[in-house]
């Protein structure tokens, strides 16, 4: 990117000339693409993600300060957060749709497994770690999802599938 094109599209972006957006559109919008789809990892979400991306910067045009950051880098920023924000979005759209998960249905049941909590400990120990804070967290300190996702400061989503996952990792196990 020559530094002189990226000066003119500053000059246009700070006179908000509709120009600005087609040149950045032209010479950024694959790269800023390719930003995005390495977060959302689905190209729909993606190319929405990236509309979003252009439409706040030409909102924010008149904040940007070519002083404080190349222009790639405030564009870079701005895509990978739209993106990050584009999947969570999409991420809560799906686990409302997804609300068969009602959390009861993961209680273990009991009666076999009361003799051997402490196996269970052992097992859980043989899965991957971060399968096994979680389920320590839900199981052996008996937190519930949405603490256990503050507490450990992973989305509440993560935790369900990590969950899902881990219970599916520990029948293995169990079945071994």
């Amino acid at each position: 990117m020559s530094t002189s094109l990226e000066q003119n599209i500053v000059q246009l972006l700070e006179k908000a000339d509709n120009r600005a957006l087609n040149l950045l559109y032209e010479n950024y919008a694959d790269s800023l693409y390719g930003v995005i789809l390495q977060v959302t990892k689905n190209e729909e979400l993606a190319q929405d993600a990236l509309q979003e991306t252009f439409v706040k910067v030409w909102k924010n045009s008149k904040k940007y300060d070519s002083k404080k950051a190349k222009l790639f880098t405030w564009l870079y920023r701005i895509a990978k957060n739209t993106a990050i924000d584009k999947l969570r979005s999409f991420n809560n759209r799906f686990e409302k749709e997804v609300q068969i998960e009602k959390s009861n249905v993961y209680i273990l049941p009991t009666s076999n497994l009361n003799q051997d909590v402490l196996d269970l400990r052992d097992h859980v120990g043989q899965l991957d770690d971060k399968y096994q804070i979680v389920l320590k967290a839900l199981f052996f300190e008996g937190m519930t999802q949405q603490e256990a996702s503050e507490e450990l400061d992973i989305p509440l989503g993560t935790i369900k599938s990590r969950l899902k996952i881990g219970l599916r990792e520990l029948k293995k196990v169990y079945h071994h």
